[in-house]
């Protein structure tokens, strides 16, 4: 999960992987890893829940060296904007050329989150977005006034990146098989 500071997505990525229930303000510092397991999410019907890892990024510049290992057999790419405050569009569509196009992700489950922060109001808009960005998935997320709504929309997602990962997966066999 990334995107510049202030915007949430710490408070955000702890509410839908469980992980921790801290709610306050504290600045990433380069990236943090969330393991988790989600029973809402199965592979091939077997009935346990899929592990995932979440890596939530500062969004920090300065740790550029460490976005080729974050990079490195992602699944897929979460992008979270504060979505009052629009003006950081230009940064929102580097993130998505520094993580989609150049990795060529294209294939790859990719999700905005237009997050709103406790007290912004709940303007579900759509902001004007320039291509690439309105080709991705756009989610509102507001933990105050519907947090099911945006925990639904995670698990359509990470069902998203597991159905990709089989259908990877079956390329591949049908490829050795022909």
């Amino acid at each position: 999960m990334i995107k510049a500071e202030e915007y949430g997505k710490t408070i955000l990525a702890n509410f839908l992987t469980e992980v921790s229930d801290i709610t306050e303000y504290n600045p990433t510092q380069g990236v943090r890893i969330l393991a988790f397991e989600n029973p809402c999410v199965t592979s091939n019907n077997k009935g346990a829940g899929c592990e995932f890892e979440l890596w939530d990024h500062g969004g920090d510049p300065k740790s550029e060296s460490c976005w080729p290992d974050m990079m490195k057999d992602s699944q897929g790419v979460v992008i979270v904007f504060n979505a009052s405050i629009l003006s950081p569009l230009k940064e929102i569509e580097m993130w998505c050329s520094c993580f989609v196009q150049q990795q060529f992700l294209q294939n790859t489950p990719c999700q905005l989150i237009a997050h709103h922060k406790p007290g912004s109001g709940s303007d579900q808009g759509n902001p004007a977005l320039a291509p690439p960005l309105n080709k991705l998935k756009l989610v509102h997320s507001n933990l105050e006034d519907d947090p099911e709504e945006i925990t639904m929309e995670f698990i359509k997602y990470l069902r998203s990146i597991i159905n990709s990962v089989s259908e990877s997966k079956d390329r591949e066999e049908m490829s050795i098989i022909t």
